[in-house]
């Protein structure tokens, strides 16, 4: 008996017909919608998508080959009812027919008491996840998907799956990173921050955050006290803080980060060089010379996070001061996440071995290692040239659309600028007296305008923190910012 099911498939154009054709007819079979009737023949199928029939031959064949579909000669193709036995669960058909009580159990009460570690109440950086859907996005840390080379990124996960190289990351790799990344962060990646470092004091990680994580459990407690930037990176205090550690605020001027007593207190000291998070100033020589000489004199650690150290558009970028460093007091972050895609999740640690060591010990109890594949299509793309081309790319683009940023703000928000910066990707600016951020940054989204209130960057509460907003273009086509500049500046116009 032939089925009278009529499928109809809104198809995507970014996955190819096969694929969305084998995934609505296992969700058919699983939910039992054909019973022990034939499914539709190849060509009625075809009639019913407007597809080739060759196309739905090909997904009934290899049903056929993997076990779901029975094909009987002048009969037609059957859901293969053993194949979908061996699955111990019930089907979402099945589940409908179940009690509803049996889905109504209230969530237990005594999970507030059992929580030791609540970091629900910390204050984190939101932006909202359809910021795509918006026609100003003046988003910081979002990238601009058109520049991504796919096409580079794609061969290269293609050749990581060639026979003689996917056993080497098929494998549980227990605690080791891929020796091909390894090796071109040191030979491609670390030289351009004239960083020189062995296979033992570098550590993949996957991401800042988590670079930062890995240091705080190590490294802080009750008894630690971590000085940070003011305005700062709002996930280095979370980071630290959840673990016990005292934040000491350290105020930020043209130069970066102020270099004053109290620092005498603190064990470690995180700084953001290349572009401070969110003022984008970068550290003067003679400020990182300083940190450095107070570091040694005061007896504390430098956590160093190169934040878009690529990102350079009047000057060359400054040593950083991992390579300035001769007594083993910088920590040095890096991240493969913001330079080539924030999905990716990649980042690195730079140290002295036993740091590393102890740091690779830890990470082997919460996720042994950083996905093997990703490292080793990284290692690739670094390797074919591919990491530096993007990048090249990226400095072009991102110096236009700084032109093009810096140029509006200065015909149309010249009160608002607050420091002269060199690179990064974003602008930090200060509102009119009497402007608060929070409520100037939902009355320009209502507009469709994006920005980030700056508040989140302050650790302390004053009055004054609530004019800063900062604006992002990574993300925002160039031919949209003088426009979405004008309409944040006739917003300030109609509130004065």
């Amino acid at each position: 008996m032939k089925s009278d099911y009529l499928m109809h498939i809104q198809f995507s154009p970014e996955r190819s017909l096969q694929e969305q054709i084998r995934e609505h007819l296992l969700e058919a079979i699983r939910n039992g919608i054909f019973g022990n009737n034939a499914l539709p023949s190849c060509r009625k199928l075809a009639s019913m998508l407007r597809v080739s029939r060759n196309t739905v031959v090909l997904v009934y064949d290899r049903l056929v080959d993997e076990g779901y579909l029975i094909s009987q000669e002048r009969s037609g193709y059957f859901a293969n009812h053993n194949a979908l036995s061996e699955n111990p669960f019930p089907t979402p058909n099945q589940l409908n027919h179940l009690n509803p009580d049996q889905f109504s159990a209230k969530p237990a009460h005594f999970w507030f008491k059992r929580v030791k570690h609540d970091v629900t109440t910390q204050r984190n950086i939101a932006k909202p996840s359809n910021w795509k859907d918006y026609p100003y996005p003046f988003l910081f840390g979002q990238p601009d998907h058109a520049l991504f080379p796919l096409n580079h990124w794609r061969e290269c996960c293609r050749l990581s799956q060639r026979a003689g190289i996917v056993k080497d990351w098929i494998s549980d790799s227990i605690d080791n990173d891929d020796l091909a990344l390894v090796k071109q962060l040191q030979t491609n990646v670390l030289p351009k921050r004239s960083i020189q470092a062995s296979q033992d004091q570098i550590l993949i990680t996957i991401g800042t955050q988590n670079s930062l994580y890995l240091l705080a459990r190590l490294l802080g407690d009750k008894e630690t006290r971590l000085a940070v930037e003011e305005p700062g990176y709002p996930d280095v205090r979370n980071i630290f803080s959840s673990h016990g550690a005292t934040i000491v605020p350290i105020n930020v001027d043209c130069q970066g980060i102020e270099i004053n007593d109290n620092l005498k207190s603190c064990d470690y000291v995180y700084v953001t060089p290349s572009h401070q998070v969110p003022t984008n100033v970068t550290m003067s020589m003679q400020r990182r010379q300083a940190l450095l000489h107070a570091a040694e004199k005061y007896d504390f650690v430098i956590i160093e996070d190169d934040y878009e150290s690529e990102i350079n558009v009047l000057s060359q970028a400054s040593p950083s001061l991992k390579s300035l460093d001769t007594n083993g007091r910088v920590i040095y972050i890096g991240s493969l996440s913001k330079s080539l895609s924030p999905g990716l999740r990649l980042g690195y640690m730079v140290a002295d071995a036993p740091l590393i060591d102890a740091a690779r010990a830890l990470r082997r109890l919460m996720y042994r290692h950083p996905p093997a594949n990703n490292q080793r299509t990284c290692a690739l793309f670094i390797s074919l040239g591919y990491y530096d081309a993007y990048l090249r790319k990226l400095r072009k683009c991102y110096q236009q659309r700084w032109t093009t940023m810096r140029q509006a703000l200065m015909n149309h928000l010249p009160q608002c600028i607050t420091t002269a910066t060199v690179g990064g990707s974003a602008f930090w600016l200060k509102l009119p007296n009497h402007t608060d951020c929070e409520q100037f940054t939902a009355v320009a989204r209502d507009i469709g305008v994006l920005v980030e209130p700056g508040t989140i960057h302050f650790s302390r509460f004053q009055k004054d923190h609530r004019r800063y907003i900062r604006l992002g273009y990574s993300a925002i086509d160039s031919d949209k910012i003088e426009l979405g500049i004008k309409k944040l500046a006739q917003l300030l116009n109609e509130k004065a």
